[in-house]
């Protein structure tokens, strides 16, 4: 039951973001381009229609790269491999925020010639 809510949820949020993005796409269309280049009004079906053609000629319907699970399963699998004491270096080199922290016999010291 709770995916197909999450189904139902995300069916529901597409169609709204579709819907905006057509009225954006007529809204946009009928104030500029009948003034700047005297292009025909358009209807909200046509400008719906524009966007799916033009999601399907320059975006496509998938994300580009590699999947987004691809690194998370990567992650795993070295995260098997490690030893309990890999496992809590690792754990310690990540900082406020996940950014990483060298440890300081690793980090270069900057010397002063002034």
């Amino acid at each position: 039951m709770n995916r197909f809510v999450r189904a139902l949820r995300f069916i529901a949020f597409a169609v709204v973001i579709a819907t905006v993005l057509s009225f954006i796409v007529m809204q946009l269309w009928n104030h500029l381009l009948p003034e700047v280049v005297g292009a025909h009004t358009i209807t909200f079906w046509q400008a719906l229609g524009l966007l799916i053609l033009s999601k399907i000629l320059f975006g496509g319907f998938r994300r580009p790269g590699p999947p987004a699970w691809g690194w998370k399963r990567r992650m795993a699998e070295r995260w098997e491999k490690m030893t309990p004491e890999e496992r809590e270096r690792f754990r310690a080199g990540w900082g406020r925020c996940g950014h990483w922290q060298r440890e300081e016999s690793a980090q270069p010291k900057a010397q002063n010639t002034a």
